[in-house]
């Protein structure tokens, strides 16, 4: 009736025990470690965050920023296309009316949970202001608890681009 069989390898008590499977795992590790300890320099190891590692390219994605108006103002117009369309739910949004006529509303609130965020670029994607990016340069962002980690709208304005990128 469609069911099928598979016949279980390994039949004797070695086998079953996965003995000789974790002597060979235990060998390669036994020999890196041996031919690590001898020779040092060929290592692939950075004193991380005083040596920056190099091989970042222009696409890869830090953490977010807002960009701005020239009257320093937000270009965000508070769509909820971003929060929309993230995977992960980690942006929160609360709309306030606009009255300088630039746009009918403007972001309250706008906060990023950096845990939360799997950094997949999608708002930046959804926005049709080209309101949010992800080219900051900053990878590493640290903090001693959680609350650290939600950013708000004040500390995503004040993120600038970073040199090394040319987005636009």
């Amino acid at each position: 009736m469609g069911i099928k069989i598979v016949p279980r390898h390994g039949k004797s008590l070695k086998d079953r025990l996965y003995l000789p499977a974790i002597a060979g795992g235990m060998k390669t590790t036994f020999t890196h470690f041996v031919k690590n300890l001898k020779d040092t320099s060929n290592l692939k190891t950075l004193q991380y965050p005083e040596v920056q590692p190099t091989d970042l390219t222009d696409r890869y994605r830090g953490v977010h920023r807002l960009t701005k108006w020239e009257d320093g103002s937000e270009k965000c117009v508070a769509c909820y296309m971003c929060a929309t369309a993230c995977p992960a739910q980690c942006i929160f949004i609360d709309a306030q009316e606009r009255f300088d006529g630039v746009a009918e509303k403007r972001p309250k609130q706008f906060k990023i949970d950096l845990l939360e965020c799997v950094y997949c670029g999608y708002c930046v994607e959804a926005c049709p202001c080209d309101a949010i990016r992800m080219d900051t340069g900053i990878f590493s962002f640290t903090g001693s608890k959680r609350e650290d980690f939600l950013v708000d709208k004040d500390y995503l304005m004040s993120n600038e681009r970073s040199k090394d990128f040319n987005n636009d």
